[in-house]
């Protein structure tokens, strides 16, 4: 039984990660094919950071990443905050439904319904003028970030004693000094790596992007969709391996910050004990 288990979990990575191996070993493939490997080069990296249209994109979905992961680890927060205090199940219980829809509903969906909000307000609200582009993409980004931000820290808030808040405050901190100085340190762990998802997130999101785009505001997924409409490149291979490895390494990070939060919270509670 050990032996089959084993042998499927190596399958099921095999049929997961095989297909990216081959984009990262064709990424420094020495010729143009994307079936025959001839030589190791760092061609294609060079071609590719030579194109100013990917480097533009590049630097959009930087900045669209950065603002949407900031703005929704604040709205997160407070609404995480908000939840947690919410004693009436009556009101706690749909308030968690309706976080929850925005991850549970497909993307394509999220993204047609988006677009006919921005339609209308561009329409009948601004007298039609268009409201596609950078702010568009960023309220987006910003609402479908938000849920995950909030599940990241909901049980870091779940696993503090209110207690110390009330002892801060008993102390002479007013509420929001006493949030600053307890229960911030407490979640920090859950903070920042709600905020490293949603960076990632929004950082390789598409299908929303497809639709509330605009044709001022270029992003990298967009970008690489247009370019795999002609013959594909091993640029896009390139360009593929580098955000692989950008979003490996944020993963990474988010699970130690993870561990090393929960790890402090057992350290703290064997203490108190």
């Amino acid at each position: 039984m050990k032996t089959f288990s084993k042998i499927y979990m190596i399958t099921v990575f095999l049929f997961l990660y095989a297909p990216i191996m081959v984009m990262v070993v064709f990424s420094f493939n020495g010729i143009n094919s994307t079936g025959l490997f001839q030589g190791f080069s760092f061609r294609w990296y060079e071609e590719l950071f030579q194109n100013r249209a990917v480097l533009n994109a590049l630097k959009n979905s930087l900045i669209l990443a950065v603002l949407s992961s900031l703005i929704s680890t604040v709205l997160g927060t407070l609404a995480a905050v908000g939840i947690n205090r919410m004693r009436h199940s009556w009101i706690k219980g749909p308030t968690m439904m309706l976080t929850d829809i925005p991850m549970m509903n497909p993307d394509i969906v999220t993204g047609i319904s988006m677009m006919l909000l921005f339609v209308f307000v561009g329409k009948f609200v601004l007298g039609g003028n268009s409201i596609m582009g950078f702010w568009s993409l960023l309220i987006a980004h910003t609402t479908f970030n938000l849920p995950y931000v909030i599940m990241s820290i909901l049980p870091k808030l779940r696993q503090m004693d209110p207690k110390l808040t009330e002892a801060a405050m008993d102390l002479g901190c007013t509420p929001a000094k006493a949030f600053v100085k307890v229960v911030l340190p407490f979640i920090s762990s859950g903070v920042i790596a709600g905020m490293m998802m949603a960076f990632t997130l929004s950082l390789d999101d598409f299908v929303i992007s497809y639709f509330v785009n605009g044709s001022n505001f270029q992003t990298l997924p967009i970008l690489i969709y247009a370019m795999t409409k002609k013959r594909v490149r091993p640029t896009i291979n390139a360009l593929s391996t580098i955000i692989f490895t950008v979003v490996l390494i944020l993963l990474i990070i988010t699970n130690a910050v993870q561990s090393r939060g929960e790890k402090k919270n057992i350290k703290k509670k064997g203490i108190r004990q």
